[in-house]
């Protein structure tokens, strides 16, 4: 399974949706995805792949990490993985 592939899996999870209803293009707030759910979407994605997502729940603002859609959410992850390859 690809990185986005499970990215999205893991989102639709977390969303309670279809893997079909999750696209590139969705926002979190599209989705539903409340800031609990990023908390718990960003803990699943960090055990799935086994790396640490530099991400800061309580100032989302300031962190590097980009959650602006599901795209972002799956580059960012990408880069992760590579770079601890």
């Amino acid at each position: 399974m690809s990185v986005k592939d499970k990215v999205i899996e893991i989102i639709a999870e977390q969303a309670v949706l279809e893997v079909s209803d999750v696209t590139p293009d969705s926002t979190l707030e599209d989705l539903g995805i409340d800031s609990l759910g990023l908390v718990e979407s960003i803990f699943a994605i960090e055990e799935a792949f086994d790396i640490s997502v530099p991400f800061n729940a309580n100032e989302p603002s300031e962190s590097d990490f980009d959650i602006s859609n599901v795209a972002s959410i799956i580059s960012g992850i990408e880069k992760l993985v590579s770079e601890q390859a």
